[in-house]
């Protein structure tokens, strides 16, 4: 008895020194990381409020040059940023797998443990009254064995049952880890892409300081050469495909009778459908049985099917976007790039704007006022940059918007509604 006894001590005691780590190495690390992620966002912030001061100011070749310079270092410390994240992730999964694994072998001793302990069991179930009473000077004793017996075999069955259940919610733990780690490392590239073409904007910009030698004047004539040519401007717009061919004269009209009905600017506007779909071109090559298919996006099967069928369309022919890299389902539809069932939020109020009924997501005219209706409830009819910015963040993040790995898309819908205005404006000016 005293044998079981220590042995039931040992196995409590095992599982307590399991579960104990240091945390003081591990703690302090992640506070040095966090302290540089601050600085580099910080950083990055100001290098924001330096571009968006900037693009105020009238057009010159220093403030140019100046907006290019910023945008690079913003890059660049984007991107330290973000490998400061995946080394926080790649630590925090690391710590994870090592629980797993202890949590595993955890559960083989206990195993082996019970497995003994049963097999004690079995021989005192296979001794009969008379052995067991010869084998004990006093009945109680053997009595009060077959109870601790009970006991330790009810704790292990308690420990491998919590241990099942805790290494269960580490391993999704370690999932959804690793999604954050490839979302992260997926925006990494994205910042490393923009990084390439805002360099590549800058050998152009380089190009033309030595035609103009660079002399402010110089430059002046070249951008009014350029200004007064409204046609050139409209010969580098491209025609919205992917729904009826319409120029950008047309996608300039859709997004000015949005901005009657939403008060949300049509630059701004034309900026998030540029960045969704590249003006319709990109309306996605998915396939709703392919990029519905994981079993969270039954919602948006069942929205996708209800709105083609509604459209009288067959939803094998109708292109989708794919499966995005952060997220279980794809699906987005047409040049505002709605998802099924937000598209089933806003039905009701794009028929009532735009006359058609049903209204369709692959609709350019019904596409700009459901996009503009959706801005608008995110804020963006007040008309300031930080309205703005914030309404184009929740339009792809939605509750999630303020988080920094989505900052790179607000900022590249405001860049391209800035280009949009001032090619707007330009036009405005040869009338």
């Amino acid at each position: 008895m005293r044998k079981l006894i220590i042995l039931a001590s040992f196995l409590l005691a095992a599982g307590v020194l399991a579960q104990t780590v240091d945390p003081n190495a591990i703690g302090n690390r992640r506070s040095e990381l966090e302290k540089d992620l601050q600085n580099l966002e910080s950083q990055i912030e100001e290098f924001r409020s330096l571009i968006t001061g900037k693009q105020q100011e009238s057009a010159s070749l220093e403030r140019d040059i100046s907006i290019l310079d910023a945008q690079i270092k913003k890059a660049q410390l984007e991107i330290k940023a973000r490998d400061i994240a995946i080394g926080r992730l790649v630590e925090t999964i690391g710590e994870k797998s090592d629980e797993v694994n202890e949590l595993l072998s955890k559960v083989e001793r206990e195993k082996k443990s019970l497995a003994e302990l049963l097999r004690r069991l079995n021989e005192l179930d296979q001794t009969s009254l008379v052995e067991a009473l010869m084998g004990y000077g006093d009945l109680s004793e053997f009595f009060v064995e077959l109870d601790s017996l009970d006991s330790v075999q009810e704790s292990i069955h308690g420990s491998i049952s919590e241990i099942r259940e805790t290494r269960a919610e580490t391993e999704v733990e370690i999932d959804n880890l690793e999604t954050r780690k490839s979302e992260e490392i997926e925006l990494k590239n994205l910042q490393v892409f923009e990084k390439k073409r805002i360099e590549e904007r800058e050998a152009e910009r380089k190009g033309l300081l030595k035609i103009t030698k660079g002399k402010e004047a110089e430059y002046q004539k070249v951008l009014t050469a350029k200004q007064k040519d409204a046609a050139t401007i409209r010969s580098q717009l491209f025609l919205l495909t992917g729904s009826p061919d319409i120029p950008f004269e047309r996608a300039v009209e859709l997004a000015n009778k949005a901005f009657e009905k939403t008060g949300v600017r049509p630059a701004f506007l034309l900026g998030i459908i540029a960045e969704e779909s590249n003006l319709g071109a990109n309306v996605g090559t998915g396939n709703w049985k392919t990029d519905l298919s994981h079993s969270r996006c039954a919602k948006q099967r069942d929205a996708f099917v209800q709105i083609t069928g509604e459209l009288g369309l067959n939803p094998d022919l109708l292109p989708v976007s794919k499966k995005a890299w952060y997220g279980y389902c794809g699906g987005a539809m047409g040049p505002a790039q709605f998802i099924p069932t937000t598209w089933q939020l806003y039905k009701n109020s794009v028929a009532k704007h735009t006359g058609h009924n049903p209204p369709s997501p692959w609709d350019p005219e019904d596409a700009f006022m459901a996009s503009a209706l959706l801005l608008k409830d995110n804020g963006a009819a007040e008309g300031t940059y930080a309205a703005e910015r914030r309404a184009a963040l929740r339009y792809l993040a939605g509750s999630n918007w303020n988080k920094s790995a989505y900052a790179f898309y607000g900022d590249d819908v405001m860049a391209l509604a800035a280009k949009y205005q001032e090619q707007m404006n330009i036009i405005l000016a040869r009338r």
